[in-house]
């Protein structure tokens, strides 16, 4: 039950999102269509330039990105490599809650409906618009003090605009991660109490 709601629940949170965002952040709203995005290299030129909206000055804004890759833009067209891939690990994840979880172990099932929910929510996007809506940009002025560089280049700390099923997809890993450091141990039913010194304990 615990995976159900979770996956719902997110899956909601992610396409609402999204959908207020489009409508919102712009000066006018965007209306994605998947004919346009496939015609051209860079979806995200399909967006009217708008200046970004500011949720919290230096910690996060708003900014409309249409993304055609994976998470923060990872291997742009390729497309149904994704949703093929997508869809393996949404079966994964289905099979893990099956085989590896047990019942009350309620984090590693929330983890599993978070994975389920940021798996569905932008593979809807891929499927209906052939890219991923994006428009959360945490630290965007983030950068390196000293004039330190990434080894790969730039100095932005933060330069990836993401949405809710992305973070989803993070916060669910980071999660199996944690119980699979902790695995989840069920409390024995009808053991005898402890016995001290000064007699049997509850």
């Amino acid at each position: 039950m615990v995976l159900l709601v979770v996956a719902v629940v997110g899956l909601i949170a992610d396409l609402a999102s999204k959908s207020i965002a489009f409508a919102t952040v712009a000066p006018a709203p965007v209306h994605v269509k998947r004919e346009d995005v496939l015609a051209v290299a860079n979806p995200s030129l399909l967006i009217e330039v708008h200046e970004p909206v500011v949720v919290i000055p230096r910690v996060l804004e708003f900014t409309l990105v249409l993304n055609p890759g994976a998470v923060f833009g990872i291997g742009a067209g390729q497309r149904v490599v994704f949703i093929v891939f997508t869809c393996f690990a949404m079966g994964f994840a289905m099979y893990m809650f099956a085989k590896w979880t047990v019942a009350g172990d309620w984090s590693s099932h929330a983890a599993l409906g978070m994975l389920i929910s940021g798996g569905l929510g932008n593979l809807y996007d891929r499927l209906r618009f052939a890219c991923v809506r994006d428009f959360i940009h945490p630290l965007p002025d983030a950068v390196l003090p000293f004039g330190w560089e990434f080894p790969w280049g730039g100095r932005v700390i933060w330069p990836y605009v993401s949405n809710v099923a992305d973070l989803l997809l993070i916060i669910g890993v980071a999660m199996l991660l944690w119980r699979a450091l902790r695995p989840y141990r069920p409390r024995s039913q009808g053991q005898p109490p402890k016995t001290t010194a000064a007699g049997p304990t509850a």
